[in-house]
């Protein structure tokens, strides 16, 4: 009887894993994806095989094969029980994504919007922090992140950082937060420094900056609405 072939032991066009790799996993088959998941058929006959005849007994429908139980799916030769298990796990995680709706991103095209999204995270805040928001040409947030923790200055903001994360996730627009837990919206001598820098950078890199907003709880203090942007 000849030996088990792991998806590792395959000729590189056969290996789904790097097909997902280098083509995403839209260019895979059903039989393909799931064959990732088991990683191993039996003697003779390859994962993707394997699943093939799955689905075939299936009629190739995936919900069907999420409805099968665990000893079903173990009288396949070759499928044992972590397998099955996996098998079901996979096609659950396909429901519930389907049942899920896609989150809407707010639109954040003042800084009164980009407080209020702000000051919800950072009201109870002891320290200091700086936060970039990434945006969409039409100001739709693509995802907000933490650049420093502790402090401010241009030695805990890395510039290159910020233009790398902006420039990374497809953002067009940005716009530059941190908080100020002493109730001050005062900018200091260092912030506006450091905004004069970050607006420099974007510039360069045609990233439009639309504010620097320091936080507080209660009140915010924004460069563009003070004209100094």
């Amino acid at each position: 009887m000849g030996e088990r072939m792991s998806i590792s032991q395959w000729s590189e066009e056969d290996r789904p894993r790097e097909r997902l790799r280098d083509l995403g996993p839209a260019a895979l088959t059903k039989a393909e994806l799931l064959a990732i998941l088991i990683g191993s058929g039996q003697p003779g006959l390859s994962a993707v095989d394997l699943m093939k005849r799955v689905l075939a007994d299936c009629e190739d429908n995936l919900n069907t094969l999420g409805k099968m139980s665990i000893d079903q799916l173990m009288q396949y030769k070759g499928i044992g029980e972590a397998k099955a298990i996996t098998i079901l796990a996979a096609c659950e995680l396909g429901k519930r994504r389907a049942m899920d709706k896609v989150k809407e991103m707010p639109i954040m095209d003042s800084p009164a919007k980009v407080y209020e999204y702000m000051h919800e995270m950072m009201q109870d805040y002891d320290h200091e922090e700086a936060w970039v928001l990434l945006m969409k040409q039409n100001y739709m947030l693509i995802k907000a992140e933490r650049l420093s923790y502790g402090g401010l200055s241009e030695t805990l903001v890395d510039i290159r950082l910020l233009m790398r994360t902006a420039i990374l996730n497809n953002a067009t627009v940005i716009a530059f937060c941190h908080n100020h837990p002493s109730g001050n919206i005062r900018p200091s001598r260092a912030d506006d420094t450091l905004t004069s820098n970050i607006k420099k950078a974007c510039d360069v890199m045609h990233i439009h900056l639309l504010d620097h907003v320091i936080v507080t709880d209660g009140q915010y203090y924004s460069y563009r609405d003070m004209g100094k942007l």
